[in-house]
């Protein structure tokens, strides 16, 4: 296969950012997008030229590094992670554009890398049980409802990429907040931060800069973990719980 890429080039966040064309020749239908990238890389590295910075970590669609909007989609046309993109999904001769994350609170550090470090400190808000000290817990001293499990488990799977945010007209982080809020609250381990839980991560996720939710549900669709919207509506009514129990601060 024969490609044209149209790459977002970017030196620094202050620098200002353009689209670079580069055409890529003997691509493979079963490689990844990111060896496409390699690929490409390894050319321009030949040649004296600077290589796209763009973020990968285990290349197993588990981490959620890798971060790219691939013809105007989060992770590109499949509902997978980028680095489990495979180059079949397009066409000998087709043309296309790479560019970052597109939201006021992913910054772009270089290139295709935006610092996603305000998913750490939505986390760090409120992600987190209560642990004892002492001896560990004996596995089954509290049980946990089928139901409960299913749904924790479910909400466990988000990988914190940022698609949700990406494929947002909003730029907002509500699916990715409330994956984190449900999977605790509904678990009874996740009790006693139950109300300051939701309270404290939706706030620090509005100190960070993302927008307001309107339901359109585009971070669903593209969420590559398939975190369903109905997440969004399960985090208000948790929201809408704690304020009645938990005074104002």
């Amino acid at each position: 296969m024969k490609l044209t890429l149209r790459v977002w080039r970017q030196q620094n966040p202050e620098a200002p950012g353009a689209m670079a064309t580069y055409q890529v020749d003997d691509v493979s239908p079963d490689m990844s997008f990111l060896e496409m990238l390699d690929t490409l890389n390894e050319r321009l590295t030949v040649e004296g030229e600077e290589p796209v910075a763009f973020d990968h970590d285990c290349r197993e669609g588990i981490c959620g590094a890798c971060s790219l909007v691939i013809n105007g989609d989060a992770h590109g046309p499949e509902r997978t992670t980028s680095c489990q993109l495979h180059m079949r999904s397009f066409a000998d001769g087709d043309t296309i554009d790479v560019e970052p994350w597109r939201a006021a609170a992913f910054p772009v550090v270089r290139d295709l890398v935006v610092d996603r470090s305000a998913f750490d400190r939505i986390i760090q808000s409120g992600g987190y049980v209560s642990v004892p000290t002492g001896a560990a817990p004996e596995a089954h001293a509290t049980p946990v409802p089928k139901a409960a499990a299913d749904t924790a488990f479910e909400h466990a799977e988000c990988i914190g990429c940022g698609a949700c945010v990406a494929a947002c007209p909003n730029g907002s982080a509500m699916l990715f907040t409330s994956a984190k809020v449900n999977h605790l609250n509904v678990l009874p381990q996740g009790a006693p931060e139950r109300e300051t839980r939701v309270l404290d991560m939706v706030a620090r996720m509005d100190e960070e800069g993302f927008g307001g939710c309107t339901l359109t549900g585009e971070c669903a669709t593209a969420c590559p973990k398939g975190i369903p919207l109905t997440s969004i509506t399960a985090m208000n009514k948790e929201w809408l719980r704690a304020t009645r129990k938990v005074p104002r601060r």
